[in-house]
């Protein structure tokens, strides 16, 4: 058998357990001296181990055993266990044993001690520093939560008492769903029961829910919201809803309205592009109107503008009442994007005004669907006006909550749209 070398260099040509000494003096004496970082009781453990597995074993078996109690091998043990030492009074839990031989895998490697503390302290650096910018966000949200207005909340229908000094209209106060995008079609039904309006209009896009007949005839007997009017899928995101041929848009949308019982179909004039549906538009839509007791009612639109230059994006014109349409649609969002005067516009509608879409603009150029009573349309003269003057339409709210911060601040303004279209429309009776 081959044994270890020992400090002198020489070899012991016989086993240590034949006689339990070697030339060179004890195991436990020589191995103590040449283990750096082990105890003398380690590494007499560890011979007496090998001695006793060599006793009990065939001669190579025993050679093999025994060469593997190197001084190398004894000190890497010690290490190890003091490693494991360290780690656990640094962090308070215990090293994972090393798996044993017989698993065939090779133990896991463990992080040094040394580094523990280290990562340690950059762990709580970084939890420290995201409490402080959660800290700073969560003050500055208050103090945007402290600067805003009360909201007006309302789970009551809105009606107003009747008085004898007051002339409170017929006219239907109803919710567009648009007024929720992007929320779904459903969403805008259930607000408008829950509000207090009369009746939903029905914006046909991209929510299939919009599209289908059989679906919304459901929301409005679940909601027991009537559908009185049905704007056709005329905008640019619409294009390829129901079909891409526009008649045959405004035909499904006619009979879309006869069978949910609304009486208004909204169209846009048509864009330059669309130059045939453009060259019959008037004509063709009056002709089916003409075919129906719905109305047609054309919306008027804006110039687009790129810079300081106009775009002329419809055809035959954005100023619809240039052409002789049977009903109009008036949106005053529209009038404040275009710049016109509102009243003159309704002037020149006369008694062919049939539909109202109700909103505010600030005449910034851009379409804004403000709340009314938040830009510098005349929407509160347009409701008395309408009032006064026997209107047998509906005004319908199309306004743009995309900005509302939550649906509680969503339904807050919807109520307020509610409540001012409501107020505007009562006036004082005639005295006679």
């Amino acid at each position: 058998m081959v044994q270890p070398a020992g400090e002198d260099g020489t070899r012991e040509d016989r086993a240590p357990g034949e006689d339990g000494q070697s030339r060179s003096g004890s195991p436990r004496r020589r191995l103590g001296k040449a283990v750096k970082g082990a105890t003398a009781a380690q590494a007499a453990r560890a011979v007496k181990a090998a001695q006793r597995t060599a006793k009990k074993a065939t001669p190579k078996a025993a050679s093999k055993a025994v060469s593997k109690v190197t001084p190398k091998a004894v000190a890497k043990k010690a290490a190890a266990k003091k490693a494991a030492t360290r780690q656990t009074a640094t962090t308070g839990q215990t090293a994972a044993p090393k798996q044993t031989a017989a698993t065939g895998q090779p133990a896991p490697k463990r992080t040094p001690a040394k580094e523990q503390p280290r990562e340690t302290r950059t762990a709580r650096a970084a939890g420290a520093a995201k409490a402080a910018v959660q800290s700073v966000r969560s003050v500055k949200a208050a103090k945007r939560e402290a600067a805003r207005p009360p909201l007006l909340r309302t789970t009551d229908r809105l009606v107003l008492p009747r008085h004898p000094a007051l002339h409170i209209p017929d006219t239907k106060v109803v919710l567009s769903t648009a007024s929720v995008y992007p929320a779904s079609t459903a969403v805008a039904f259930e607000l408008a029961a829950k509000l207090g309006y009369d009746g939903v209009e029905v914006m046909v896009w991209n929510d299939p829910v919009s599209q289908d007949i059989d679906a919304l005839r459901r929301l409005s007997d679940a909601h027991q919201m009537p559908i009185l009017a049905v704007h056709a899928p005329c905008l640019l995101i619409t294009q390829r809803v129901w079909t891409t041929d526009p008649w045959t848009k405004l035909v499904r949308a006619r009979a879309a309205a006869e069978k949910l019982g609304a009486s208004a179909v909204v169209v846009h004039p048509p864009f330059r592009w669309q130059r045939q549906y453009a060259r019959e538009f008037v004509e063709g839509v009056n002709r089916m109107a003409g075919e129906t007791d719905v109305r047609f009612a054309i919306e008027n639109m804006y110039p687009w503008r790129y810079r300081d230059r106009e775009v002329l994006a419809y055809a035959p014109g954005w100023d619809v009442t240039d052409e002789e349409y049977r009903h109009f649609t008036i949106d005053l969002s529209h009038a404040a994007t275009s710049r016109i005067d509102t009243f003159e516009m309704v002037e020149r509608m006369g008694d062919r005004l049939g539909h109202v879409h109700l909103a505010d603009g600030s005449g910034s150029g851009k379409d804004e669907h403000l709340i009314p009573g938040r830009g510098n349309q005349p929407c509160a003269e347009l409701l008395e006006h309408l009032a006064r003057t026997g209107f047998d339409g509906h005004v319908v709210l199309e306004v743009n909550t995309r900005r509302s911060a939550s649906p509680a601040e969503r339904e807050a303004d919807l109520a307020e749209a509610l409540a001012f279209t409501r107020v505007h429309l009562a006036t004082p009776s005639r005295v006679r």
